[in-house]
């Protein structure tokens, strides 16, 4: 080599750094962003970056989480469904995009159409809770006080259409009460809604919820998972007091890219983000929020459970009546 090629070598090198010395069909090579819809410090934030650093050794790669919190998940939805499909943009994806589709069919957006589903990472079920110093023991003494007071009670939520305003709806159509909902801004808002006085219970999901509880700041009445939580053993489950399947509702976050993205590329995402969720410290975290982890099998199954979902919730939203 002479010293003018050398040159040139040098310049090449110092253009293209070594982490794209594989090429870019060796993904991935850079940093990859999730996106979260939710503001920082709520459940489901909390979980995706306690998954960010197994992701990061998953995939021998930096993860960088940003949150663009609006319009209960639409914004971020929209975002990463405009993103470059290279793999390197995705969307902690939910039932709750699931149920704006539904609630806004003229939303820009798709969730079944605009997203190649890579795998589901977790469930969470909604827990019933009051503050702590609130006169409510048990759901029976809500519903009385409900009925005694008819549209003077008032029940908080992250949003129209989040599982927490869905959970309310639910257990008010069922029992035929007249409650007030107010949608604040955020499912972090919720705790400081209970406090004030503003509202007197609230469905925030297990991850919201079962820190606070634990804690002392509220007292839990009851959860929507099928079963009882471990980290809430005496706490009954709504179905086991109201009788009805419907007031089962467990909601699910798992990781979604643009739908262009190639076919190779969601496999590279699949796998890592499968061998993340194998992490025992992850399953602990999880699990101490009443979280459970839930992978799917493939990308293809993660995509028939996100079919099923969708009419699930679209029966659901017909019972309550909930609209936009």
């Amino acid at each position: 080599m002479n010293r003018r090629q050398f040159i040139q070598a040098s310049s090449m090198t110092a253009l293209f750094p070594a982490s794209l010395a594989w090429g870019q069909g060796n993904f991935p090579n850079r940093p990859i962003k999730t996106v979260s819809p939710y503001a920082a410090g709520g459940g489901p934030d909390i979980q995706l970056r306690q998954a960010a650093p197994h992701l990061g050794e998953a995939f021998k790669q930096s993860i960088v989480v940003e949150n663009k919190v609006g319009a209960a998940g639409v914004l971020a939805a929209q975002f990463v469904a405009q993103s470059n499909p290279d793999g390197y943009t995705l969307l902690l994806g939910s039932n709750i995009q699931l149920i704006q589709k539904i609630l806004k069919p003229e939303l820009s957006f798709d969730p079944m159409k605009d997203f190649a589903p890579i795998c589901n990472m977790y469930s969470s079920p909604t827990v019933m809770v009051v503050s702590s110093e609130s006169p409510y023991k048990t759901v029976d003494d809500v519903i009385a006080a409900a009925k005694a007071s008819p549209g003077k009670m008032n029940y908080g939520s992250g949003g129209i259409g989040t599982s927490a305003h869905i959970a309310g709806a639910t257990f008010i159509a069922l029992n035929k009460l007249n409650l007030v909902h107010i949608p604040l801004k955020g499912s972090v808002e919720i705790a400081a809604s209970l406090l004030r006085g503003d509202t007197q219970f609230a469905f925030p999901i297990a991850g919201t919820g079962v820190p606070l509880v634990t804690g002392g700041k509220f007292r839990a009445l009851a959860v929507t998972s099928r079963n009882r939580l471990s980290q809430l053993p005496d706490v009954p489950t709504l179905n086991e007091i109201m009788k009805n399947d419907l007031t089962i509702q467990e909601s699910w976050f798992g990781m979604w890219a643009p739908v262009k993205t190639p076919s190779d590329v969601i496999s590279t995402l699949f796998s890592g983000i499968s061998k993340a969720l194998t992490s025992a410290s992850l399953a602990q975290s999880y699990e101490s929020s009443g979280n459970i982890i839930t992978p799917s099998q493939s990308p293809q199954a993660f995509t028939n459970y996100m079919i099923s979902e969708n009419k699930k919730w679209a029966e659901i939203i017909k019972l309550t009546g909930i609209t936009a």
